[in-house]
């Protein structure tokens, strides 16, 4: 699985660093690097360039490639907005911007730090195949160290997906209270040992392939799986018994932005009244503008537990978390 998703992913990216370098020195052009769904791209992007007449050139891509990116591009970046993001990932790498339609976002989602703007929330769950999963019980995350479950749980690489880093910070929490201790490791090491060796480079493919009936159940987040649902897929979602976790995302502008200009109007319209009420009603996320409402499929918080994360703490250990964990996951194979 690894293998063949890292080919593609690789031949992407060279298609869209061509276009890049082809097509973005145009002042009506705004390059966007968003590890986002296709759904919401295709919400925000052609809209976007209706309402202004700029053309958007974007690279999907997973959080951690866009952050090597963003990296390597330091002194001469392509991207001027970066659309998806963990905003402690990036801090480092945006320019300060606080949109005028900030003040219209819940309070608890307000850019406090003058650089990213949240746009919409999004939680950890599990995904589970109807036809797939048999009498099996999986209502928790204890409940995925089933020994039937061995070789059948789809999840991802946290090193290279956003999502999947904060399922495992999830799962920490959720099974030792917080990121350090033993029992939360304990677990996790048992979850490695029931993936089989099995581990995806992308967030993409194992919500795809438990619902094309490739795995059981998969180690996912809320947005693409409620989409499946919806769409009438053999899947339901399980809010993990221990508590979900749910974070904003991020956009902001990238420093050295080519296309300052655009970069901003595109953050005000991101989370202007109209993106946000069809990014609720079109689609299967949480938007954070106060006026705005989520698909009515979508359970409220109070429906089920959720944990709150410690943002400052998991920015501080990332580093330290992502080198256990593939000491772990090297360990077991």
């Amino acid at each position: 699985m690894k293998s063949v998703q890292a080919a593609k992913r690789a031949a992407a990216v060279l298609l869209a660093t061509s276009a890049l370098t082809l097509g973005a020195t145009a002042e009506d052009t705004l390059v966007v690097y968003t590890p986002n769904s296709q759904q919401i791209i295709d919400i925000i992007v052609p809209a976007f360039e209706e309402a202004t007449g700029i053309r958007v050139e974007v690279l999907n891509a997973g959080a951690g490639e866009l952050l090597t990116r963003v990296r390597a591009e330091k002194n001469a970046p392509y991207a001027d907005v970066l659309m998806g993001a963990v905003r402690e990932d990036f801090d480092q790498y945006f320019e300060e911007y606080v949109s005028p339609e900030d003040g219209a976002l819940v309070a608890t989602s307000r850019n406090t730090t003058g650089l990213a703007t949240a746009y919409i929330s999004n939680g950890s769950v599990l995904l589970v195949n109807d036809e797939k999963i048999g009498d099996i019980k999986v209502d928790s995350y204890a409940d995925l160290l089933n020994p039937e479950l061995r070789g059948r749980i789809a999840a991802a690489d946290p090193s290279t997906s956003s999502s999947a880093f904060a399922q495992l910070t999830n799962q920490l929490l959720a099974m030792g209270g917080d990121y350090t201790s033993e029992a939360g490791w304990d677990y996790v090491a048992e979850l490695i040992r029931n993936l089989d060796g099995k581990v995806s480079p992308g967030s993409s493919n194992v919500h795809k392939s438990v619902a094309d009936g490739e795995y059981a159940v998969g180690v996912t987040y809320e947005e693409p799986s409620a989409a499946y649902v919806r769409d009438g897929a053999p899947v339901h979602i399980v809010y993990p018994a221990e508590g979900a976790v749910f974070l904003d995302s991020y956009v902001g502008i990238v420093q050295g932005a080519p296309h300052r200009e655009a970069a901003e109007r595109f953050i005000d319209f991101v989370i202007g009244a109209e993106t946000q009420a069809r990014l609720g009603s079109e689609l299967t996320v949480r938007p954070l503008r106060e006026d705005a409402q989520a698909a009515g499929s979508l359970p409220a918080f109070s429906e089920f537990k959720t944990l709150p994360e410690d943002n400052a703490a998991v920015a501080e250990q990332k580093r330290t978390i992502l080198e256990r964990y593939a000491d772990l996951f090297a360990s077991l194979q």
